[in-house]
């Protein structure tokens, strides 16, 4: 079922959201009722005959309702825009889903995604998205969740999304994966929801998945841990509490959130939660003997604390083996984790994700080194798991200092990344699978000569050779919104930004002497990964516009090679 979007028309009376559907489709919809109003009613007919309506008499948040088709045919839902909103309205096939997608049938202007062209991007179908939960490879498929809340472009009460893939890179949108207790659901107050967690296989097939609820106010845990199962990809069985409250007596804040499962060293499942006292941020590690990881969960210790910029909030852990098996006591692991609300004085970047990288022998994790992971700081919540012998990770390409509670702010996840050790250092480069996005060359020679190159929808990948490690050189990008550069000098490898008239943080990796360069640039984003990812930048550009145009400035020689890529999916 290829994906539509057919959306009605805003003038007072009956309205009609029409599309021809098959015998058996399941439709999911989400409707509320107008203040003031009588019930809210969606009805549907097939081939001009009723065939189900489901009702709502809440006026205050979309509550979402299943109808399923009998027969197939010509399929007109109608309501009456006096009485009732419709959110969203998408329909499937549930044998099928997990090939075929949904097919969305409607969204309203204020939660439809950015019409985008020739974006190659992770985004959602509507609505708001933020971390990246439970991403891992299923059934065969790679599987993507996310915090979500489909009625509008903000943050409110959270959800979990959906998608599969094949390759990295072309994503098929699933029915919404997990809601909010029905409590929150009923509410558009933003008390909490489903939020972000991680997922595990189950033997046989399926999935278990992990998630913090959270409920603003709620004595005495606003942050309590559940735990819930899906057997067939696509629907979740009702959820447990595993964790109801925080350790004891360690003067730890509210903050209790992101279980992140994982299998350790000594062949026990392991679970990571951020959280933070009043030195830091801190990892806190559990274990269970459970093999299916569902009960039993025990407290082990602090795994981790962060106490360089001051009270901020260890969230969004993750944990992989680098270069080796897990089982291997010799193999080194990296703990990455953000510091909600922390601030780098050096440069005035804020909210940080940071990589330890180390010895881990199912209860201790010994240092060896430590480093940032992304200089850009737009690539926050990453999250990663180990896909065959090598982890890959991916994250919201999105920074919290740019969350408006007035403004809609539309996202994407950043291109899926390797993680690997090399000469000393953590690399992220991105998956090999992202090559297969380039269509045509554009003039790179041009660009060597100094003039100014044409991006066309900026979609594209530079790619450019220096002289010798650290040759200084800019390249100056043509925006709509922003000021965008990629600068290489003394002082290191930085992307010099500004969108508006306050002073803009200072996004360097101070120091890098790079040789090669690869630049990855869409609507809304710029990504740099400089000698494979050993320096990687993630910046979110401002609107659905791209880079039009680039020209190199640089000392003669010091660019000896240069290739523009054109991109698509």
């Amino acid at each position: 079922m290829t994906s539509q979007a057919v959306t009605p028309s805003h003038e007072r009376g009956p309205e009609t959201i029409s599309a021809v559907l098959p015998a058996g489709a399941t439709v999911h919809a989400w409707i509320k009722a107008r203040h003031g109003a009588a019930p809210g009613r969606l009805t549907a007919h097939v081939d001009g005959d009723p065939a189900v309506t489901v009702e709502t008499s809440n006026p205050d948040e979309f509550e979402f309702r299943q109808l399923t088709l009998e027969s197939g045919g010509e399929t007109a839902f109608s309501y009456d825009p006096v009485t009732t909103d419709v959110s969203v309205l998408y329909a499937f096939l549930q044998p099928g889903v997990l090939d075929e997608g949904i097919r969305l049938l409607h969204v309203r202007p204020s939660n439809a995604a950015p019409q985008i062209s020739g974006g190659y991007h992770f985004r959602p179908p509507f609505g708001w998205m933020n971390d990246p939960n439970g991403f891992g490879r299923f059934g065969g498929r790679l599987h993507l969740f996310y915090q979500h809340y489909p009625h509008s472009l903000r943050w409110n009460n959270m959800h979990w999304g959906h998608a599969v893939s094949d390759d990295y890179l072309h994503w098929t949108h699933l029915p919404i994966f997990l809601p909010p207790s029905d409590e929150l659901a009923a509410r558009a107050d933003g008390r909490g929801g489903a939020f972000s967690g991680s997922a595990i296989a189950l033997d046989g097939t399926g999935i278990r998945i992990f998630f913090t609820e959270q409920m603003k106010g709620r004595e005495p845990e606003e942050q309590v841990q559940f735990t819930a199962t899906s057997r067939d990809l696509v629907n979740v069985e009702p959820a447990s509490l595993i964790l109801p409250a925080r350790p004891a007596g360690l003067g730890l804040t509210t903050d209790f959130r992101d279980p992140y499962v994982f299998p350790s060293p000594d062949d026990k499942w392991k679970m990571l939660l951020g959280t933070r006292d009043r030195e830091g941020g801190i990892i806190l590690l559990y274990e269970t003997d459970d093999p299916a990881a569902a009960t039993g969960w025990t407290f082990l210790g602090i795994l981790h604390r962060e106490n360089r910029f001051g009270m901020t909030a260890a969230e969004c852990p993750c944990m992989v083996p680098l270069d080796g098996p897990a089982s291997d006591p010799s193999t080194r692991w990296a703990l990455i984790f953000g510091l909600l609300t922390s601030r780098d004085p050096a440069t005035g970047r804020r909210n940080m994700m940071l990589a330890s990288v180390g010895r881990f022998d199912g209860r201790k994790f010994v240092v060896e080194f430590e480093q940032e992971l992304d200089f850009g700081t737009d690539a926050y919540a990453f999250q990663a798991f180990v896909d065959g012998a090598a982890p890959v990770g991916i994250a919201w390409l999105a920074n919290w200092t740019d969350i408006s509670k007035d403004i809609d702010m539309p996202t994407a996840m950043t291109l899926p990344r390797r993680l690997a050790l090399r000469d000393g250092a953590l690399i992220t480069p991105p998956v090999a699978a992202v090559e297969s996005l380039r269509q045509r060359q554009l003039d790179g020679e041009g660009l060597l000569d100094g003039r100014t190159v044409d991006l066309a929808n900026g979609s594209v990948e530079i790619v450019l050779g220096l002289k010798e490690a650290g040759s200084e050189f800019r390249l100056v990008f043509e925006h709509p919104e922003a000021t965008v550069e990629v600068q290489l000098n003394e002082h290191g490898l930085s992307i010099p930004f500004s969108a508006c008239a306050k002073a803009s943080p200072c996004y360097i990796a101070a120091g890098a002497r790079p040789s090669a360069i690869r630049i990855f640039l869409d609507a809304g984003s710029i990504e740099v990964f400089a000698d494979d990812g050993r320096w990687t930048g993630t910046k979110r550009l401002p609107g659905f516009k791209g880079v039009s145009s680039v020209r190199l400035v640089a000392p003669a020689g010091n660019v000896f090679t240069a290739e523009i890529w054109q991109l698509a999916l």
